[in-house]
Formats: structure tokens, sequence, C-alpha cells
């Protein structure tokens, strides 16, 4: 999970975000320090009569904007994107955290039914193989013989399913941590106890959610910042210092007294917006992407508290499924071993009408019905972690769950 939290790819666009974010706030606190410009406007050829440019060989401007009410407002809804990026980078890492449990639990899981599969194959091959000579003896009929070759296909395109999802799952961990595919092996041990949840525990603060409520505040003084600066003035506060030159025009000849070298002035310009439409539309639409961006806060907080209750009606559904699995796989467990001790010891019954000696048929069905049905119960339990993995996201516990595990020793 630590790989996944450095390494993912959703977790460095998190990070971009960040720094854009960041970058935006300077940009907007930037403006009120001064700004250095020198430039030059000294012509490439003589000049001819009167152009009304002052000749200079270079000049230097010093500018900046000294109040402006609705700037201010677009700092504090950059330091709220900021802060939102930052909880979107938690929540990156959150989720990333969740995808790599899943599918390394998933992947355990997998490995553990490949080799029930590949028991069950050799299983399924024996009872052919046992089939085809009592259908040749004449014994069974042809149909219990296709019926043991249907069985035998069918396990292999579980067992093809089940290297699938695996090869998958590994390519899906290779991509959240960076490590090349198949370097990692699943520990059984190493997977900790996941904690019961209920939905009916009082939720602690969602990232996903706390990233949107940001955004909405961040949307929303852009939007009160562009409103005021309809009505408020803005001052900007400027220096301008000019070197003039004679060389390559004739500019004293158009003037009482020569026109001198060094020149200097300084000012506060303010502007007062009368009418400006353009502002006024720009105010519009930053209140629509502000009422935007409340709504969407409010719909993911419904959603959330939607997904909670769901899951936690789906974790008490999951926690009888998997009681249920367990108890199938307890009872094929018991008539394996009941048929086991039939075939070694036989029914025990001579009389008329008693029941018939168990074959090796059923044996073999039965080994492959108590590997179906640990499959089963590796799946219900599997479910069950998975519900339990995301209800604990959903209810803002993912993080001290995260703490929790790296304050664990490592499990060699």
């Amino acid at each position: 999970m630590e790989l996944a939290q450095k390494r993912s790819d959703a977790v460095r666009l998190a990070q971009a975000d960040l720094r854009k974010a960041e970058a935006h706030l300077s940009e907007s606190k930037d403006v009120f320090i001064p700004s250095l410009y020198f430039g030059s406007g000294l012509p490439a050829f003589p000049e001819v009569g009167f152009t009304g440019n002052l000749p200079t060989i270079w000049d230097a401007k010093v500018q900046s904007l000294a109040f402006s009410m609705g700037q201010f407002r677009y700092i504090q809804a950059a330091r709220a994107g900021v802060q939102a990026a930052q909880v979107s980078l938690k929540d990156a890492q959150e989720q990333v955290a969740l995808d790599a449990s899943n599918a390394y639990i998933e992947l355990d899981t997998i490995d553990e039914k490949l080799d029930a599969a590949h028991q069950q194959e050799q299983d399924a091959a024996r009872m052919v193989e046992i089939e085809q000579k009592r259908t040749e003896a004449g014994v069974d009929p042809l149909n219990l013989l296709l019926q043991a070759q249907l069985t035998a296909a069918q396990l292999k395109l579980n067992r093809l399913h089940l290297e699938t999802r695996a090869a998958t799952l590994t390519r899906q961990l290779s991509q959240l941590t960076g490590l090349p595919e198949g370097s990692i092996l699943t520990n059984h041990a190493s997977i900790p106890e996941i904690p019961a949840v209920s939905g009916d525990e009082s939720p602690r603060t969602n990232m996903a959610l706390s990233a949107s409520q940001l955004q909405a505040r961040s949307s929303y003084l852009i939007a009160k910042g562009d409103q005021e600066r309809t009505w408020t003035p803005e001052l900007g506060f400027g220096v301008l210092y000019n070197r003039n030159t004679t060389l390559l025009n004739s500019i004293n000849n158009f003037y009482n007294m020569p026109l001198p070298a060094n020149n200097f002035s300084s000012g506060i310009s303010i502007n007062l917006p009368i009418f400006d439409p353009n502002l006024r539309a720009r105010a519009r639409a930053s209140a629509a992407d502000a009422l935007r961006d409340r709504v969407e806060a409010e719909q993911a907080q419904h959603q959330n508290d939607l997904q909670i209750a769901t899951l936690t009606a789906n974790l008490r559904e999951l926690d009888a499924l998997a009681e249920i699995a367990s108890l199938k796989q307890q009872i094929a467990s018991e008539n394996l071993k009941s048929v086991l001790t039939q075939m070694e010891l036989g029914n025990g019954a001579a009389a008329p009408g008693a029941a018939a000696q168990v074959s090796p048929v059923a044996e073999e069905q039965a080994r492959i019905d108590e590997r179906q049905k640990f499959e089963d119960a590796l799946d219900a339990s599997l479910q069950l972690e998975q519900a339990r993995l995301n209800l604990l996201r959903a209810l803002g516990h993912m993080q001290d769950w995260l703490n929790e595990l790296r304050a664990r020793p490592v499990v060699p």
C-alpha cells in the first residue's frame, strides 16, 4: 500500500494538481508585488520627420496592483483551492490504498482457489477415467461418461478464468506499486484483520467530501470577487524611467528645448467600473459555476450517505452468506469423509434392499463438491472483506486503519 501511495498514477496526478493550485495561489498574491520590466526603443534606421515616439536607448518600468477587493477574494479562493488539492491528494492516497488492498486480498484468495481448482481437475480426470472403463464394461450408460467429461471441461474453464483474473490482478498491482510483474507474491499472514465497522458509527471526515466542499467554497469566493469587481475601484501603482537618445533622429528640431536624457515618472491609477458588460457577464458565469460546485458537493454528501446505508445492509447479508458458505463447506467435508469411509469399509449391509456400494465415481464427485464448497466459502469471505474496506473508507476511517497498519511490525 505504501508503494502504491507513492508511485501510482492517480497519486502523481493529484500531486500535480496540488502544485498547480499552489502556483495559482502564488499568482493571485504576486499581483501586489511590484514587477520590473526593461525594454529598448532604439531605432534600427535613421528616422525622418516627427514620429511621435520618444527614442529611448532603454527604459525601466515598475508596476503593481495596490488595492482590489476582488483580488483579495481571489487570494482567499486560491487558498481554498490549495486546501482542496491537499485533501484530494489524501483522498487519492486512500483510494489507491483501497485499490491495492482489494487487489492483494483478491489475488491471495484466487491463489487459494487455484490450488483447489487444480485438485478438482485431477479428481475430474480420475472420474472421467473411471467412467470410461465402466462405460466400456457396460456398467454405466454413455451419458454418465459425457456428464463426467462435461464436469471436467467446466472445471478447466473455471481454472482458466481464475488464471486470467490472477494475471489481471498481478498487472494491476504492478501498475499501482511500480514493481515488475510477477515480483509480487501474496502472503496470507500479512493480511491484517479488517475492522467490522458499522454504518451506525458516527462518520468522520471523508476526504472526497471535504475536497468537494472546499472546491465549492473556492468557486463561491471567485464568484464573490467577480461580483465585487463590478462596483469597487482598483488602485494600481507605477514607476517609469526612460533613457532617451538623439542618435539616428532629429527629434530636437521639433521641440523648443532639447530632449532630456533622463526621464522619471510615477503615479497611482484608479479604475472605477461604471459600465463594463464583460465584467458583469463574467460575474454571472462564475456565480453559475459556484452554484454548480455547491450542488455537486451536496450531491456527493447524499451519495456517500446512500453508499454507507447500502454497504451496511450488504454487510449483514454478506455476513449471513459467509456463514452459510462455511456451513456448506463443513457439510461437504463431512460428506466426503462419509464416502471415503464407505469406500474403505463398505456400506456394512448385505441384506436385500440395502443401499448399493458407493462407486469410485461418487468418491471423486464428493471430492470435487468439497473443493467447490471451499471455493464458494473463499468467495463469500472475499466479498465480506471488500465490503468492510469500502465501508471503512465511506465512513472516513480509512486513514486511521492505515496508520494502525504502519505501526505494526512487518510480517516476514
